[in-house]
């Protein structure tokens, strides 16, 4: 991930599948369309994942009819940035939603809060629970229950552009500071921005509010934070390499725009997650794959932090063929399923025998990102996580656009906080 809001324009709804919670089930000796406690019937899956991985997902979600004859897969490619309000839409009105999702890690504690999601503690879904990251484990509990099974977890990286960087003689920025000072040499020796900044996504916002040793929330204590110094300086930071040309920027479309200019060459650096790894070097700039390195995202004037983000697979509480439904979780996050989507798109495992297989450990983007995840900063996984990030993204756009000014921004934010979590200080 999102990889947290992250907008990923996939393809649409593949149209004329049937995807009523009805459908789920056609009958049997069991009422979930399992006749003699045989697996059967029909499992809608809503996958949310971008279009360099979905082909992959697809092939692996249809490989479960093969250890399953009698199950159909209804597969059905779902857009990021309409997955959350449809899935909502659909499990409110108990018509049209999945019997499992893809569901981003923010989003786990948020359905759990609303009774659309079926506990998994108990059941086949939580497959050797041990197996998993201790750290991929935090966004799927809500209220002392599991309400999903990790598949993938990530963070953030600086991609960049090994042959920009050498023409442009600079090394590979440790420090948004560094990055301003290296731009200068990069435009005039390669004509390329330094760096693209997502300013239409305010899960990118992170790692300036982590530089400088901030966070959104200290949900222990609950107490709001982005409101204070860390907050003010995240927001400058963004607004200085924007203003100075360090870096290019868009309200709207990001995730395309980004990819695009690194895939093309017209920037040295991007901050991005290993989603996006495939599509980058689908580019002409890398057509030569060695180009593309990855490094920390850069460090604020304090500290240095990227989001842990990642997906979870999650069952609708109104599945009609909830058994089916579990073995479709235990199948789609099996080590062996896990394996295929770290060699096929170097997306990283949530199950720590994963990376004992010597062609992950072997994979460069798991080379770095792994230990990057190791040191990711937890987000606060509450039921109110993913809005926190609305708040943050308006306010990005008036600080970019010059409408507030960084401190106006951090105390707005803070004052939404303030509404949004009613017992928050």
């Amino acid at each position: 991930m999102r990889r947290g809001i992250r907008g990923v324009t996939v393809t649409a709804l593949v149209a004329g599948l049937a995807m009523t919670a009805s459908a789920c089930g056609s009958g049997g000796d069991d009422g979930n369309g399992n006749a003699g406690g045989e697996l059967a019937g029909t499992v809608t899956f809503w996958d949310t994942s971008n279009d360099a991985e979905k082909a992959t997902y697809r092939k692996l979600a249809e490989g479960f009819q093969k250890e399953h004859p009698k199950v159909h897969v209804q597969y059905v490619n779902v857009p990021f940035g309409d997955a959350n309000a449809k899935f909502k839409n659909a499990a409110g009105g108990n018509s049209g939603a999945p019997d499992v999702m893809r569901t981003e890690v923010a989003w786990t504690a948020d359905f759990a809060n609303l009774g659309y999601l079926a506990p998994l503690d108990g059941t086949p879904a939580l497959d050797k629970p041990d197996d998993y990251l201790p750290q991929a484990v935090g966004s799927t509990k809500f209220k002392g229950k599991t309400y999903a099974a990790p598949q993938v977890i990530d963070t953030l990286g600086l991609f960049y552009n090994k042959k920009l960087l050498k023409d442009a003689g600079v090394e590979v920025p440790k420090t948004f500071t560094e990055l301003a000072t290296a731009a200068k040499k990069i435009k005039a020796k390669t004509g390329a921005t330094a760096l693209y900044l997502r300013g239409d996504d305010p899960y990118w916002f992170l790692p300036y509010l982590y530089g400088e040793g901030g966070d959104m929330v200290n949900a222990r204590d609950k107490v709001v934070e982005i409101d204070d110094g860390a907050g003010v300086k995240a927001f400058k930071t963004i607004k200085d390499l924007v203003d100075s040309k360090a870096a290019v920027t868009d309200a709207t479309d990001g995730q395309e725009n980004q990819l695009k200019a690194l895939k093309d060459g017209t920037v040295a650096m991007a901050i991005d997650g290993p989603w996006d790894i495939e599509g980058a070097r689908a580019g002409k700039a890398f057509k030569d794959k060695e180009n593309l390195g990855v490094a920390p995202v850069p460090g604020g004037s304090t500290a240095q932090g990227s989001p842990q983000g990642g997906w979870n697979l999650s069952v609708y509480a109104g599945s009609k063929n909830l058994q089916a439904a579990y073995a479709f979780v235990k199948y789609m996050s099996s080590a062996s399923v896990q394996q295929q989507t770290t060699e096929k798109l170097s997306l990283l495992p949530t199950r720590k025998s994963v990376y004992d297989v010597p062609a992950v450990k072997k994979n460069e983007m798991v080379e770095f990102f792994k230990p990057a995840v190791d040191g990711a900063v937890q987000r606060p996984w509450i039921a109110e996580g993913n809005s926190l990030f609305e708040p943050i993204k308006v306010q990005m756009n008036k600080v970019l656009t010059g409408s507030a000014t960084p401190e106006q921004a951090a105390k707005a934010t803070g004052d939404a906080y303030r509404k949004l979590l009613k017992d928050y200080k």
